[in-house]
């Protein structure tokens, strides 16, 4: 087993416009111990300020309730004791204390002899020691340093290793490594100094970050520094999903990490950092499950050929065929099986030539689509096809200083209901009135849970607007779109795919 050292709300906090809350921090602690089992969580830097006192407090009292502070860290200083009073007064019991490991750092930032800063290291140790708190020690730009000064570096931790410290933490602070010199350097430390515990901390400047942290795990270091979402300062640090996966994939070091629970925390930290998880990232990304191929498909269909170790299972996922101008009819086959739709073999073909005619115009097809393209081209109304539910008319009414106010009227298997309601927003008040209805009719409806609005690059005020909203109904999630030049009109178009798509579930079962 290696250890997992999550740095999300120390280091992962030094993105840039990112700012976790005294709630959000405890939060975010609370998924990465209890939910993904992280050996460790660097909580905070001392000192900081108030807010980051408060959440730090709330952590370790949280943490030192439950049994585990002492998976609780915070980055303090060589300070004369100042950072190491901060962590405790706030409840913390280990301290990652910075150091300096470069001769080049310590005399251009410092101005102090090597000799004269492990004095100052290890007066901090000292003092830490004497609160009952346990050490560990960063080697701040190590990798500068194990190049450039190799005997400033082995000096230092000829000292330490004399000192009371748990683990000398190898950070690549400027991101400068590649994997064969991480591999070996890490082997040149662990053969030095067999008896210290040591830490590879990486960064993604040159997009090497996994890379490098699978190459120290592979060196044998005992512990790895990451990131959710590879958040962090300049290009971020290693994401914890990426690592997760590579060190139980690719090095055969286990992690004590439940993979299952992956996608629910690296969504939760992107909904509160505002920083998107991009498409295409490895584990969590919304496309890494998502094959567009047709051949794909269908070597999936026959024998599962286009599968690696990285089953989406794994991670609480599923694998979806993405609809689009490369897709066959194996795609199309295996999303109609998805939604009971079954079509003869004609049929397909033609639904398949729609598709590939909207993907070269650069049109994005979902799976929820399907059915209103199934009716559209056999200019059918079957149940799995139907449109049973249509707004008959809407009225928005918005004025200064007052809630929105929608009146509806909507059409379902041709009766018409009609309702009024205030919201928050147009739309808002447009879904109430909606639900007013479903609420009289005994109709259960699915939860909204997410709303994205995109517009072409470049677009003009009537350009086109594209809203996307994620849906949870029981236990299964869907996404509908709608497009239109006014947001409000396509967040609607998106609405009445979604309840089609439930309505004709219902007839079915």
């Amino acid at each position: 087993m290696i250890e997992i050292m999550d740095t999300t709300l120390r280091d992962g906090e030094q993105t840039a416009g990112v700012s976790f809350n005294a709630s959000e921090k405890l939060a975010i602690a609370q998924l990465l111990i209890e939910e993904l089992h992280v050996d460790r969580v660097e909580a905070a830097s001392a000192r900081v300020s108030k807010g980051e006192s408060e959440g730090f407090r709330r952590i370790c009292s949280w943490a030192a309730s439950c049994g585990c502070l002492d998976r609780i860290e915070a980055l303090g200083f060589v300070d004369g004791g100042v950072s190491v009073d901060w962590i405790a007064g706030n409840g913390g019991k280990v301290v990652n204390v910075l150091s300096k490991g470069s001769l080049r750092h310590l005399s251009g930032q410092l101005r102090k002899t090597p000799e004269q800063h492990l004095a100052d290291i290890a007066a901090v140790l000292e003092l830490a020691v004497a609160k009952g708190m346990t050490a560990n020690i960063y080697l701040e730009d190590w990798s500068n340093g194990i190049v450039d000064s190799p005997d400033y570096v082995r000096f230092l931790l000829d000292g330490l290793s004399r000192l009371p410290v748990r683990r000398v933490m190898l950070p690549d602070t400027l991101g400068i490594f590649n994997p064969w010199q991480v591999e070996k350097y890490c082997g040149e430390m662990l053969s030095l100094y067999p008896d210290l515990h040591f830490d590879f901390h990486a960064h993604n400047d040159y997009g090497l970050a996994v890379a490098n942290t699978l190459a120290a795990a592979k060196a044998g270091v005992h512990g790895v520094h990451t990131t959710v979402n590879g958040l962090g300062e300049r290009a971020g640090n290693a994401p914890l999903a990426s690592v997760t996966a590579g060190l139980n994939d690719q090095v055969g070091r286990r992690v004590a990490l439940d993979e299952s629970r992956l996608t629910h925390v690296c969504r939760y930290v992107e909904s509160i950092s505002a920083v998107r998880i991009p498409g295409n990232e490895p584990v969590v990304g919304e496309n890494v499950f998502t094959q567009s191929s047709g051949v794909h498909a269908d070597g999936d269909k026959k024998d599962n050929l286009y599968a690696n170790r990285l089953l989406p299972q794994r991670f609480g996922r599923i694998r979806t065929y993405a609809l689009g101008k490369v897709s066959g009819k194996a795609n199309i086959i295996n999303n109609l099986d998805k939604l009971g739709i079954k079509l003869t073999e004609q049929q397909v073909k033609l639904v398949t030539a729609r598709v590939v005619e909207l993907g070269d115009k650069k049109e994005t097809v979902t799976a929820e689509d399907l059915p209103f393209i199934v009716a559209d081209v056999l200019k059918s109304a079957g149940p799995a096809t139907a449109d049973n539910i249509h707004i008959v008319n809407y009225s928005l009414q918005l004025a200064r200083g007052m809630r929105p106010v929608a009146i509806v009227k909507v059409s379902i298997h041709g009766k018409e209901y009609e309702a009024s309601s205030p919201g928050d927003g147009q739309y808002d008040a447009f879904m109430k009135a909606l639900w007013i209805i479903y609420a009289r009719l005994g109709k259960e409806h699915p939860v909204l849970t997410d709303y994205q609005v995109s517009i072409p690059p470049g677009g003009k005020t009537d350009a086109l607007v594209a809203t996307t909203i994620s849906w949870k109904n029981g236990d299964s999630e869907f996404k509908t779109r709608g497009i239109d030049s006014d947001q409000t009109e396509a967040a609607i178009k998106a609405t009445v795919k979604m309840l089609n798509i439930i309505e004709n579930i219902n007839i079915k079962n």
